[in-house]
C-alpha cells in the first residue's frame, strides 16, 4: 500500500518518477493566464492570516463548504478568520476524492511544510503554523511567486484599468517573477445590460480620451487605443470568456444601427446582439493579429446560475457550472473567416465541457498553417476539468488527435498565490502517462526524448510561444535541462 501523498505521488511507476524528478521538478513555471491582484504583487501584500491567502475569493472552497452544511457567513460573509478556516478544515475530511482534497494538503506541504491531515481536531494548529509562517519575508506575494519559481505571471485586466500596479512592476530592476496585462474585454460586449454597459463606456471613454457617443467607430477606435496602450505595457495575450464563439454574418450598418440602439439605453433582440457581438470580437482578433498577440477563448461555462445569490453576492462567488452550447460551426466559421484573410493570430482554445474536447482537439488542426510550432493550441484543462480525469482526457484528446510536443502546458487559472501546487499536479500526472505508456509498451524507453517532451510542456514551448523576456527565476534554466537530459 502506498503512503499518501509521498514523494512519488500520482507517479506509478520508475520511468514516471525519474521524468518527474529529473525533467520537471525543478522547471521554472510560465502562468499564462490567472487572476492574481497586480496591486497585491505590486505592493508585495502580506497577507494577515491564511484565511486570505487561501479562502478570500476561492469559490471553488466555498461550493464544497455550502455543499456540507456550512453558513454563507463563514463563506463570503462576516465571519472572524479563524470562524472561515475551522469550517473549511471541517469540510477537508468530507471532501476525499475532490481535487481539493489533494490541493488543500499540497499547499499545506509547499510552501509551508506543514505534512499534517487537515480537519477539525488539527485546525488550531495549522491555522497558528501558517499565521506565523506568512510573517516571513518569503510569504509575501512576490516571496511566495519566487518560492515556487514563478518566472512569469499574466493577469487579466480589463481594457479601462489604468495599469498603474503594472507601471510600478515594470519598474523594478531585475524582477525574478516578471508581470504582464493580459486584455480582456468582455464589457465590451454586454450589451444584455445596457445601463452598466453604458456606464462602463463613460470609463473607456475618460481611459482612452477619447469620445464615444453613439458611434460605433469611435467605440472601436477608443477600444483601439487601449490596445495600444496595453502593447505599450508589455501585453501580448487577450483573453475572452464566451459561452460560445459568436461568428454570424453581419453588415456594418446594421451593427452601427445596434450600437447607437444600445447607447439610447435600448435593449436589443438576440439577433441583433450576436451580429453586433461577432463584428466586435473579429475586429478585435484582427487586433491581436497585427501587434503579434496570442489570443485565448475560453468557452463554455453558464454563469450565474443562482439568482438569488448573485443578486446578494455578486458574480463570480461559486454558482457557475459547464455549459452545453453548439460549439463546432461557430468556431470553424470564427477562425475560417480570420484565416480567409491571414490575420489569424495565434490562439489557444480551452473548453469547459468535456464533451468537446475532441471537437477542439481536431478543429485547432484545420488551422495550423506551418508559420509558428503550434500555433492553434489546445488550452489545458480549465476550471472543473483541472483535476486528475479532465487533465487525463484533454492530454489523451491532443495526443490522439495532434501534438503533444507542441502543448504550451498547464495555468493556474486562480486568484490564490498558493495555486501553483496545480502546476505540480498537472506535471506529475503529465510524467505518469508517459510512463505508463512506456510500460505498456507504447513508447520507446528513450529517456532523452522523453525527458525534452517533458521540459517543453511544463516550460519551453510557453517561453517560445509567448516570447515573454524572463526573469532571474528562469536564469540557467537551458543549462540545467540539459544537463537533466544526459
Amino acid at each position: 500500500m502506498r503512503l499518501f501523498m509521498d514523494d512519488d505521488f500520482l507517479l506509478e511507476s520508475d520511468v514516471a518518477s525519474d521524468l518527474y524528478h529529473r525533467f520537471a521538478e525543478n522547471l521554472p513555471i510560465i502562468d499564462y493566464h490567472c487572476h492574481l491582484s497586480p496591486d497585491q504583487m505590486a505592493n508585495d501584500h502580506r497577507f494577515r492570516s491564511i484565511t486570505e491567502s487561501w479562502l478570500d475569493g476561492d469559490h471553488y472552497k466555498w461550493r464544497a463548504m455550502r455543499s456540507n452544511g456550512v453558513p454563507e457567513r463563514c463563506c463570503t460573509g462576516d465571519a472572524s478568520d479563524w470562524e472561515k478556516f475551522e469550517a473549511w478544515a471541517r469540510t477537508v475530511p468530507d471532501a476525499m476524492r475532490n481535487p481539493i482534497y489533494h490541493w488543500t494538503h499540497m499547499e499545506l506541504r509547499r510552501p509551508f511544510g506543514i505534512d499534517t491531515l487537515l480537519s477539525p481536531s488539527t485546525a488550531r494548529a495549522v491555522f497558528d503554523r501558517c499565521n506565523e509562517r506568512l510573517q516571513e519575508n518569503a510569504f509575501t506575494a512576490l516571496g511566495l511567486l519566487r518560492g515556487f519559481k514563478v518566472a512569469v505571471v499574466c493577469t487579466t485586466d480589463d481594457p479601462v484599468d489604468s495599469l498603474d500596479a503594472h507601471r510600478r512592476l515594470a519598474q523594478r530592476a531585475n524582477p525574478e517573477t516578471r508581470v504582464y496585462p493580459t486584455w480582456r474585454p468582455d464589457r465590451a460586449f454586454a450589451f444584455e445590460d445596457p445601463e452598466a454597459f453604458n456606464a462602463w463606456i463613460v470609463r473607456l471613454e475618460q481611459a482612452s480620451g477619447l469620445a464615444v457617443g453613439g458611434s460605433l467607430d469611435a467605440f472601436l477606435s477608443a477600444l483601439e487605443a487601449r490596445h495600444t496602450f496595453f502593447h505599450d505595457m508589455g501585453c501580448r495575450a487577450s483573453d475572452h470568456g464566451l459561452e460560445t464563439m459568436v461568428a454570424e454574418s453581419w453588415a456594418d450598418g446594421q451593427v452601427a444601427s445596434s450600437f447607437e440602439r444600445v447607447r439610447a439605453g435600448k435593449a436589443l433582440d438576440a439577433g441583433a446582439a450576436l451580429r453586433l457581438e461577432s463584428a466586435l470580437v473579429h475586429r478585435l482578433a484582427l487586433l491581436d493579429h497585427a501587434r503579434g498577440w496570442v489570443q485565448q477563448f475560453h468557452l463554455g461555462a453558464l454563469r450565474n446560475n443562482n439568482t438569488r445569490l448573485r443578486r446578494a453576492l455578486g458574480p463570480d462567488t461559486g454558482f457557475d457550472s459547464i455549459g452545453d452550447f453548439e460549439v463546432a460551426r461557430p468556431l470553424s466559421r470564427f477562425l475560417d473567416r480570420l484565416d480567409e484573410t491571414n490575420q489569424l493570430a495565434k490562439t489557444i482554445l480551452y473548453n469547459l465541457n468535456p464533451k468537446d474536447n475532441a471537437i477542439v482537439a481536431t478543429m485547432i488542426g484545420n488551422f495550423q498553417d506551418g508559420s509558428v510550432p503550434g500555433k492553434m493550441q489546445y488550452g489545458s484543462a480549465w476550471w472543473f476539468l483541472d483535476q486528475r480525469d479532465g487533465m487525463t482526457a484533454q492530454i489523451s484528446a491532443l495526443s490522439n488527435m495532434g501534438l503533444l510536443s507542441r502543448f504550451v502546458g498547464m495555468v493556474t487559472d486562480s486568484r490564490s498565490f498558493l495555486s501553483y501546487s496545480r502546476h505540480e499536479y498537472f506535471r506529475r500526472l503529465l510524467c505518469n502517462l508517459l510512463g505508463e505508456d512506456v510500460r505498456r509498451g507504447l513508447l520507446p524507453d528513450d529517456r532523452g526524448a522523453l525527458g525534452a517532451l517533458v521540459e517543453g510542456i511544463c516550460f519551453f514551448n510557453a517561453r517560445d510561444y509567448f516570447g515573454f523576456p524572463l526573469g532571474d527565476v528562469a536564469e540557467g534554466v537551458e543549462r540545467v535541462a540539459a544537463v537533466a537530459r544526459r
